[in-house]
């Protein structure tokens, strides 16, 4: 399989995923990058009208995890651990969030990602540490389009 299969593959498994058929988020994958784009509702609101932190991490990590996982050509990654940091609130508009390795080696992947507004202006970032699993990217729902890949 091309690096090119491989990430499209990848986009593939994310928009499959039960989560982000409700969000309808989009997603593109290149060589140790991920961006993650996402329209804001109501419905993502906390009770003081912005958007929930939780949407915030969901995006830093989705960019990072998966910027780490075009690395990756058999297995799915873990998230080990995130750090997030929210710097600015936003209640509307359509965030991207974009993620890139920044270290790896045999047994982990180190990826950053930085979440922007539609000004560009930085709302949050966040940094993660990504371990491979035994789940074979090959067994997941839409990694492969046909079985001849």
């Amino acid at each position: 399989m091309t690096s090119e299969a491989h990430w499209r593959g990848l986009e593939r498994i994310y928009l499959a995923a039960p989560i982000n058929r409700n969000l309808t988020p989009s997603m593109t994958i290149g060589d140790g990058i991920c961006t993650v784009s996402m329209s804001i509702s109501n419905s993502m609101h906390h009770t003081a009208n912005a958007l929930h932190g939780s949407i915030y991490f969901k995006m830093l990590d989705e960019a990072a995890f998966f910027a780490a996982n075009s690395l990756e050509p058999k297995v799915f990654m873990l998230t080990s651990s995130f750090n997030t940091y929210l710097t600015r609130p936003v209640s509307e508009g359509v965030l991207r969030a974009e993620g890139k390795v920044v270290n790896q080696n045999r047994s982990q992947i180190i990826s950053e990602a930085v979440v922007y507004n539609e000004q560009d202006k930085e709302i949050g970032r966040g940094s993660g540490l990504f371990v491979r699993s035994k789940i074979p990217l090959k067994n997941l729902p839409g990694y492969l389009s046909n079985k001849s890949e």
